[in-house]
């Protein structure tokens, strides 16, 4: 019985930023799961090959053009999705971008920038996908927030970053409230520190690198699959009788 809850076959599942890293580790785990992929991400040669990849895995997978800060090009893809499919019950807004600056250092372009992929995208994807998925009366969307939504991490400064994933957090919050009884589950996943690419550049910096290791009750950064895991659970309907969650995945650091 249990095991069959976490059954997608036949789901329609988007992930934004879908090309590389835990975008393309969620999409590995739904398509494993039995969901047709969509791997949206504004990255041509990217998302091509990640959907290659996965297709070679006989997952199904297709790739889509997608800017997550431009409300038409969103609409476009949830058109596209609808046109090609017929449905959506799946989204996962992973799309995301991470800098480090000192507040004083931060431009303006750099604040909204950051503001835009993080927090404004999301809710951009989520009105459009969510049309589709309350007129059906069912679907799951799932944010990638982060723990530095929940707390201030040190020793590095990103001020722009924190605030764009506590943002995240309560419009995960807020459309879940809004939507309970429409059959449309919202939550969120945080993570801690997480091994991709991205975040390994961490390692040029070893005064940072060392000291969020040492943060880290569980004393590692956290792997794309363990992110993936987590997707999967809030995707399917495992998770049926929650909405509104904020699924810390950090290793302990929010423990403290």
């Amino acid at each position: 019985m249990y095991l069959k809850l976490f059954d997608l076959s036949d789901r329609v599942a988007v992930i934004t930023g879908g090309g590389r890293g835990i975008g393309l580790e969620i999409g590995r785990a739904l398509g494993q799961a039995g969901a047709r992929l969509v791997l949206a991400d504004i990255d041509s040669a990217t998302r091509d090959k990640a959907a290659a990849q996965l297709t070679a895995e006989g997952l199904e997978a297709v790739a889509l053009p997608v800017d997550v800060t431009d409300t038409a090009s969103v609409a476009s893809l949830a058109d596209s999705v609808m046109d090609r499919f017929g449905r959506v019950d799946i989204l996962v807004n992973n799309a995301g971008v991470s800098r480090l600056n000192a507040a004083l250092d931060i431009s303006d372009e750099e604040w909204r920038w950051v503001m835009e992929v993080n927090s404004n995208a999301v809710f951009w994807c989520a009105r459009a996908f969510g049309r589709h998925m309350l007129d059906a009366g069912k679907g799951a969307i799932v944010n990638l927030g982060s723990m530095s939504g929940l707390i201030i991490n040190r020793p590095q400064f990103a001020a722009h970053y924190m605030a764009s994933k506590a943002a995240t957090h309560h419009i995960t919050k807020a459309l879940a409230v809004e939507w309970a009884t429409r059959g449309v589950r919202v939550n969120a996943i945080a993570p801690g520190y997480i091994g991709t690419e991205m975040t390994m550049q961490l390692k040029t910096m070893p005064e940072v690198y060392d000291k969020n290791i040492d943060m880290t009750p569980m004393g590692r950064f956290g792997e794309p699959s363990e992110i993936a895991a987590a997707a999967l659970f809030l995707a399917s309907d495992a998770s049926s009788y929650c909405t509104g969650s904020i699924l810390s995945a950090d290793g302990g650091y929010t423990a403290w």
